[in-house]
């Protein structure tokens, strides 16, 4: 039954996309499908990516309202209620962040399986009336890059991507004051963050070599556009905000 269901609403319509898109991209390159393909979910995804980029920078500008309510009311209880009441109030959600990730999942791991079971074998049969196989298909990308091998050169460009993608989602935060009092969870945070920042690429470089070079180029293209869309949306959200004119 989950089965039956991950098909139909994952792998099949995946492999019908790529395929169609095979059918129309220059030379029948699989590479340039993959790409093509990779645009048009983050295209998809574009309105719920950019909330989510607003909520990040709306959660990174409460930094200080939050801190001020931990030294306000020592309380755990009391400490959580009010600082969900300031999400509510300025209406920010500190999940955002996770559901263009949750979504896109299931797309990388139809995309392995897709490459792994092959675009002309056991594949065939998911295919929807509408949609034809290709006479032939070019699997090396630019004639270099087999899309259903290992690529190591996709895969640090996936990791390196991914760097800058965190990097850029996750600017310094302002440092801890010296009269503060020590707080073990905020520390354990701060460190957490930056250690991801550093291992986050590196998983993501082993997982793209491990899989195949067609979910390496999804990765490595995904990242580029997720790089774009945060400085724009970074920028525009910037513009935005009133500018305060301070009366000497």
């Amino acid at each position: 039954m989950i089965h039956t269901i991950w098909t139909l609403i994952f792998y099949q319509p995946l492999y019908n996309g790529l395929i169609f898109l095979v059918s129309i991209v220059p030379f029948a390159d699989v590479g340039f499908a993959v790409i093509l393909l990779t645009l048009i979910v983050k295209t998809i995804l574009f309105p719920l990516t950019q909330k989510s980029i607003v909520s990040q920078i709306q959660l990174k500008n409460l930094e200080g309202e939050i801190a001020k309510i931990k030294i306000d009311y020592p309380d755990k209880q009391e400490q959580a209620k009010r600082t969900f009441a300031l999400y509510k109030e300025k209406k920010v959600s500190p999940f955002s962040g996770c559901l263009p990730l949750l979504v896109q999942l299931p797309i990388l791991i139809a995309l392995y399986l897709v490459f792994r079971t092959g675009l002309t074998a056991a594949g065939v049969p998911a295919l929807y009336s509408f949609v034809h196989m290709p006479v032939t298909l070019h699997t090396h990308f630019l004639g270099l890059i087999e899309m259903s091998g290992k690529s190591i050169v996709l895969a640090l460009l996936a990791g390196i991507s991914q760097f800058i993608q965190v990097k850029l989602m996750t600017p310094p935060g302002a440092p801890r004051p010296a009269d503060a009092k020590p707080d073990f969870k905020a520390d354990l945070s701060r460190n957490m963050q930056t250690q991801m920042k550093y291992v986050l690429p590196v998983m993501i470089a082993f997982v793209a070599y491990q899989v195949s070079a067609a979910a390496a180029l999804y990765l490595v293209v995904n990242n580029i556009f997720a790089i774009v869309q945060e400085r724009v949306v970074r920028q525009r959200f910037k513009k935005a905000q009133p500018t305060v004119t301070v009366i000497a």
